[in-house]
């Protein structure tokens, strides 16, 4: 050892080759005997791979390392350089062979690499072994447990630590609160920031960031603030971890002052914090902060950074840029869960629903995990669409996953049945759930609501009484509607004041139900008593609800003043013009109707357009009003013409007064026959055997010809019609409908 040490240059390479050969060669033979008697996982070493020694020396000479007079530099390069637990298992025997077994520093390197490289196993037998093992070989084993997500061998080791009296440093607590905020145990936490305190580390910059990040996961963001605000230094750590749990706690404006406060210090954002913003953001809605956000992530470079990727994708989403959304989707080789979810979601949410419903079974077709988010999402779109094919095949599906009893997501499919026009197969989920909530009792009566059937709605609140179960304001809206919608004026009167006895307090959507329930009875006085003795403003839905009231009684002047108070409160929206100008026109006001057209174009609005579409074998066929691009246009036509003769023939009328002054009666008949909805029935007809039901669903609310006629048709023809427009179900059958001409 002597003689080598005294030689330089290349004849030390040769000699240290040599000796690191037949080193190898010994420890080769003996490592298996070793690993025994160390009692280290076995390892066959026949099939594992061994260090180049030769190549290693040449690198340790040209980094100036020696074995003998630095074995500390000499044998960490060796750790550093393990990529396989074979390598660990070599370097120390060797280290067991030179008598360097007890060195705390070696041995907390080689526990550190074994913890690197997955082996948490490894490490623990290497702590267990060693005599009296100082603080830094306690904090790789607890750094190591925490690292392997094994939060609460974490805490324990940091017990046992305590229990041999080892004293804890500044990089003993941040591994700690670390596993104490994934376990969320609160009081853990403040146990250890009594001793961070007792140990004089509360001036630590380092060890109080992992005390805001834990207060904040623990959803205690007050003492995360006071812990934030009791630090001199700041860094950016700081501040990331006070932004990050107001956002995801529900505080985002909060988030967004500290944010604030954050730039004016001069501090700059990493893409932790971004994140958190773009959640704010999100969370407020702020489209335009939002997108100076997104500038930044560019300006900087991190518009490759997966996170970031998914919060854009959640903010283009919630915030209606689907389009937007879709393409930072798209950047994902492998979209998370959370990706998907936002897509999904984010097109359920605005108007996309098929694009939801595709997406989803992509989602299912590549066999990646679906969550409640996931589910309940897809069944949104489905009900958004109306198809009860699609609802039966949504139903299918849940009914194969693990979600099948989870009250929430059956909740959900209740809704959706509903929706898509069977209230049967609602109350069939209805029936097999036994423990059902008031979300679940409310969602089926809400269902019989939309169908119109308000005795089933009531007698289904009696019995949600008898079974001990509260309702709530979603309950009263349901029944409200329900009673609505089929003329229940006394029974509905008596419900919205028994809410009073629930401790309910009425909101708009009441409000609106009641006002409707009065108007749609002829009672329009007693409505607009009704509206100025409200104790809250009358918003948008109830003067919307007096306003269609006065179409129907033909009540033009209170009609103008509904129209008026509108016109203020939502200037924007092109149904409340349409409205007026039908009462005009059913008064013949003509002038009237003509000054609101130009009103109309002056504030550039234009009427939405009217389309139905009928769901035959499965597929949706879309028509909009005199739609003539179908290939079986001839055939549609043919049919309506058939079907005028046949409704004359039984003594149908049209209703004409809301169609244009200035076109003679056969063109006014032609416009209202060619109606979207007449366009589907007649295609149904022609597609289906007799006796077939006729879904469709159509985006405005019928006209009052068209539900005429279809009621004609369901009898002449011997059909069931079922029509979803935009107020609620159509239920046609032997010349009669469900509404009872209140819709």
């Amino acid at each position: 050892m002597t003689g080598i040490l005294q030689v330089d240059g290349p004849q030390y390479m040769q000699m240290l080759c040599r000796h690191v050969r037949t080193l190898t060669a010994t420890v080769h033979a003996v490592a298996g005997c070793l690993s025994s008697a160390l009692k280290l996982p076995h390892v066959n070493y026949s099939n594992v791979p061994f260090f180049d020694f030769d190549s290693r020396c040449s690198e340790m000479s040209r980094l100036r390392f020696c074995p003998f007079s630095d074995p500390d530099s000499f044998f960490s390069f060796l750790v550093d350089s393990s990529t396989h637990i074979s390598h660990l298992n070599q370097v120390h025997a060797r280290l067991f062979m030179l008598g360097l077994h007890k060195s705390g520093f070696l041995i907390t390197k080689l526990l550190n690499a074994s913890s690197n490289l997955g082996e948490i196993l490894y490490g623990r037998k290497l702590f267990d072994e060693f005599p009296e093992p100082t603080v830094f070989l306690w904090n790789a084993i607890i750094r190591g447990y925490s690292r392997q997500g094994m939060f609460r061998q974490a805490l324990e080791m940091y017990c046992e630590m305590e229990k041999a009296g080892v004293s804890p440093d500044s990089f003993t607590f941040p591994y700690i609160l670390k596993a104490s905020s994934e376990l969320s145990t609160f009081e853990m936490g403040r146990r250890i920031h009594g001793q961070i305190f007792r140990h004089g580390f509360e001036g630590d910059v380092f060890v109080q960031n992992g005390l805001i990040a834990h207060y904040a996961k623990c959803g205690m963001i007050n003492l995360a603030r006071m812990v934030f605000d009791g630090l001199d230094n700041r860094t950016i750590v700081s501040w990331t971890s006070l932004i990050s749990g107001y956002a995801q706690n529900g505080h985002p404006m909060e988030a967004l002052k500290i944010y604030s406060q954050m730039r004016r210090k001069n501090v700059f954002p990493d893409w932790i914090v971004l994140v958190s913003i773009l959640r704010a953001y999100t969370d407020v809605d702020d489209l335009q902060q939002g997108k100076s956000v997104h500038g930044l992530v560019i300006k900087i470079g991190l518009e490759k950074e997966p996170d970031l990727l998914i919060s854009l994708t959640s903010f283009y989403a919630k915030c209606g840029h689907v389009t937007i959304a879709r393409t930072f989707f798209n950047q994902m080789d492998t979209p998370n869960l959370i990706l998907w979810n936002a897509m999904i979601s984010g097109y359920a949410k605005n108007g996309c629903a098929k694009e939801a419903v595709d997406l989803f079974r992509d989602m299912i077709f590549r066999n990646i995990r679906t969550d409640y988010i996931t589910v309940t999402s897809a069944v949104s779109a489905c009900s958004q669409i109306g198809s009860l094919e699609l609802a039966k095949w949504m139903g299918d599906y849940i009914r194969k996953s693990n979600f099948k009893e989870d009250i929430a997501v059956r909740t959900a499919i209740i809704d959706m049945y509903a929706k898509c026009g069977s209230v049967s197969l609602a109350h069939e989920v209805f029936n097999q759930t036994d423990d059902r909530d008031v979300v679940m009792w409310s969602a089926m009566i809400v269902g019989y609501g939309l169908h119109g059937k308000a005795w089933e709605a009531i007698e289904l609140f009696n019995k949600m009484k008898n079974a001990c179960v509260d309702p709530n304001d979603v309950t009263f809206i349901g029944l409200l509607t329900a009673c609505n919608h089929s003329g229940l004026l006394k029974e509905g009167w008596e419900l919205f004041h028994r809410m009073q006895h629930y401790g309910i307090e009425p909101r708009h959507q009441h409000y609106a139900c009641v006002v409707d329930l009065l108007g749609r009875a002829g009672q329009l006085g007693q409505a607009y008593k009704f509206i100025m003795k409200m104790p809250i403003q009358p918003g948008v839905s109830i003067w919307g609800a007096l306003l269609s009231a006065c179409k129907i009684y033909c009540h033009v002047s209170l009609g103008e003043y509904a129209a008026e108070k509108l016109f203020l409160l939502d200037p924007h929206n092109t149904g409340h013009y349409v409205q007026l100008s039908n009462l005009y026109a059913s008064a013949r006001l003509w002038d009237q109707v003509r000054r609101i057209r130009i009103l109309m174009r002056e504030r550039g609005l234009t009427k939405e357009f009217g389309y139905s579409f009928i769901e035959i074998n499965g597929k949706l066929q879309v028509f909009r009003v005199g739609d003539k691009s179908h290939p079986r246009s001839n055939e549609i036509f043919e049919e309506l013409e058939k079907l005028e003769r046949r409704l004359k023939q039984a003594g149908f009328v049209p209703h004409i007064d809301s169609v244009l002054h200035d076109l003679n009666y056969e063109e006014k008949e032609e416009i209202l026959c060619n109606h979207s909805e007449r366009l589907a029935v007649a295609y149904g007809l022609i597609s289906t055997p007799p006796g077939t039901t006729l879904r469709i669903t159509k985006n405005l609310r019928a006209c009052v010809n068209c539900h005429s006629a279809i009621k004609f048709i369901s009898k002449i023809e011997g059909r069931e019609i079922i029509v979803r427009d935009a107020n609620r179900f159509h239920h046609f059958k032997d010349g009669t409908c469900s509404c009872g001409d209140y819709w």
